[in-house]
C-alpha cells in the first residue's frame, strides 16, 4: 500500500473491487453498497448465466454500468486470479455454512488460501477484506463467563473438534491461514468477524441465519433452546466491510456483533412484533433460561463510525422481508403494534 496511510476514499468512482460469492446474503448487501458508493464491482458466482439466482444483483442501481459477474471457484486458484486481475480490492465473503466437516473445512481453508495467493499474484490489489466469524473468536472453555470477548480472542481448535463444531473450527483455521499467508505474501489483510446476521434478504432464497428466525414463526418448532447468540444487522455488516476497506489506517480484526439475546428473548420479541404467528413460548431445557452467551466488544468498529442497529429491528426487518418475498405467509390474525418498544 502506498500513499497516505491515514487517508480514506472519498468516493469509489474510478476504483474496481471484487466480491467473492456475490450472490450470498452478506455479499449481496455489500455489492449494493459498493455500487451506491460508485465502485466498479466484479462479483464471483458459480454460474453467471443463472438468471434467477443473480437477478437481484443485476437489478441493483448502477449494476448495468458497473457490475460484472464472473465464474469462479474457491478451489480453482486460476479462476480467482482471472477474477481479481485489475482490481484494487478484494472482499472475500464466500464460505459454506455447515457443520459437515467434508463440506466445510476444505472450501473454507484452502479456498481462503487461494484467495490470498491469487490477490497477491495479480499485483494490483491494495487490500483484502476477509469475512471471518465470531465462530473464530469465542469458542474457548477457559473464557470467564462474564469476560468481554474482543479482537484478541481466538477459538480453541481442540474444543471445536471435541464439540464437533466444524464451522467454528474451519473458520478459525481459515483465518489463521489467511493471516500467515498474507504476511508471507506481503499482502494487506483486514478481517471482519460478524455474529449471526439478520435483516432483509436481497436474494430470493432463505439462508442459514434467516432460517434461524423463520423456524420460530412457521410452526416447525414448539420450544426454543437454552442458548444465547449475538445478532447484527446485515446493513451494518456491509457498512463494516466498506469502512475497513476505505480507512487506510484500518488494521487487524474487527468484531461486528450487536446485542446478545437469549433464544427466549428472541421469541418474546417476535411474539410482540408479530403476534399472529405460533412463536414458541417454552424453553426446551428443564433448567430454563440459564445461558447468558458472550459479550462482544464493538469498540474498534465504532471508532470507524459503524453504528450497530438494535437486534429487535433486525428481527423485524427479517420477518417483513420473508413476508414480502412470499417465504413466510402473512397471517390474517393480529397486526404489528407500533406501540411495542423495540429494545
Amino acid at each position: 500500500m502506498g500513499g497516505d496511510n491515514t487517508a480514506n476514499y472519498a468516493s469509489g468512482r474510478g476504483h474496481t473491487v471484487c466480491v467473492t460469492g456475490a450472490s450470498g446474503f452478506i455479499a449481496s448487501w455489500l455489492v449494493k453498497l459498493l455500487l451506491e458508493k460508485g465502485y466498479t464491482v466484479r462479483g464471483t458466482v458459480r454460474n453467471p448465466d443463472d438468471a434467477a439466482k443473480n437477478a437481484h444483483l443485476r437489478a441493483m442501481d448502477g449494476a448495468a454500468e458497473r457490475l460484472t459477474l464472473v465464474r469462479a471457484d474457491l478451489l480453482d486458484k486460476q479462476s480467482l486470479t482471472a477474477a481479481f486481475r485489475g482490481c484494487e480490492g478484494v472482499f472475500h465473503t464466500a464460505s459454506p455454512i455447515t457443520d459437515d466437516p467434508e463440506k466445510m473445512i476444505d472450501p473454507a481453508v484452502n479456498g481462503t488460501k487461494n484467495v490470498i495467493n491469487a490477490a497477491a499474484d495479480v499485483g494490483s490489489v491494495r487490500r483484502v477484506v476477509f469475512t471471518s466469524s465470531i465462530g473464530a473468536v469465542y469458542m474457548d472453555p477457559r473464557r470467564e463467563p462474564d469476560a468481554e470477548v474482543d479482537e484478541t480472542c481466538w477459538s480453541d481448535l481442540e474444543y471445536c473438534k471435541n464439540t464437533k463444531n466444524w464451522y467454528c473450527y474451519a473458520k478459525t483455521v481459515a483465518e489463521h491461514a489467511a493471516w500467515e499467508l498474507a504476511k508471507q505474501r506481503r499482502l494487506d489483510l483486514v478481517v471482519v468477524s460478524p455474529s449471526l446476521v439478520l435483516g432483509p434478504l436481497l436474494q430470493q432464497s432463505v439462508n442459514a441465519s434467516t432460517w434461524h428466525v423463520l423456524k420460530y414463526l412457521d410452526g416447525s418448532v414448539q420450544t426454543y433452546a437454552d442458548a444465547a447468540q449475538a445478532y447484527v444487522h446485515v446493513r451494518d455488516v456491509a457498512d463494516a466491510h466498506a469502512r475497513v476497506y476505505e480507512a487506510r489506517a484500518a488494521r487487524g480484526r474487527y468484531l461486528c456483533a450487536g446485542r446478545t439475546l437469549h433464544r427466549g428473548e428472541v421469541c418474546r420479541t417476535l411474539a410482540k412484533l408479530f403476534p399472529e404467528y405460533p412463536v414458541p413460548r417454552k424453553c426446551k431445557g428443564a433448567a430454563g433460561e440459564t445461558n447468558k452467551g458472550c459479550r462482544f466488544s464493538g469498540r474498534r468498529l465504532a471508532e470507524l463510525g459503524v453504528v450497530v442497529t438494535p437486534a429487535s429491528l433486525g428481527l423485524y426487518d427479517t420477518v417483513t422481508s420473508l413476508q414480502e418475498k412470499g417465504l413466510l405467509p402473512r397471517r390474517t390474525a393480529g397486526a404489528f403494534d407500533s406501540s411495542v418498544v423495540i429494545p
